[in-house]
């Protein structure tokens, strides 16, 4: 496998329409309409503007993560990697990249959530240390019912 060269950097908001495509070319990904739309993605970068990153390669957006956090817990969200870009350890570098990102703000732990049908990601964040937590269930209260979650085909 040859090596890749990408660079990793704090995403930006100007970043938004390639991660977007991004984000519609990784089949089986879900975003809501109005959080992950351009103005929910600003106003969360505005809140965590050094947390979140990219990973380009010649200019070109290949792998990002949403990730900020709340003053005591740090959470990443949309982890990808576009498909011709997996196995060189972009993923990795990013989630280390958010990590350290965090640690700076004084943030001690952080979380994801990962589909169950999402076989690879799961296994990837297992091979990456992190504990899957069979304790405790997760629950979720929509409070706008306009906020849809779309799947990529």
């Amino acid at each position: 496998m040859s090596e890749i060269k990408y660079t990793l950097r704090v995403m930006k908001e100007e970043d938004y329409d390639q991660v977007y495509h991004l984000w519609m070319s990784i089949h089986g990904f879900g975003i809501r309409s109005i959080d992950d739309s351009k103005e929910g993605v600003t106003r969360f970068l505005k809140r965590n503007p050094s947390t979140s990153v990219v990973a380009v390669v010649n200019q070109q957006i290949v792998g990002a993560i949403l990730c900020g956090h709340d003053g005591r817990r740090g959470c990443m969200y949309h982890v990808c990697v576009d498909e011709q870009y997996r196995q060189h350890g972009i993923g990795k570098a990013m989630a280390v990249f958010c990590m350290k990102a965090l640690q700076e703000e004084g943030i001690n732990k952080v979380s994801l959530i990962a589909f169950k049908s999402n076989a690879l990601g799961n296994r990837f964040w297992k091979d990456a240390g992190w504990t899957f937590r069979e304790d405790l269930n997760y629950y979720d209260f929509t409070l706008n019912e306009a906020n849809i979650t779309r799947f990529n085909s």
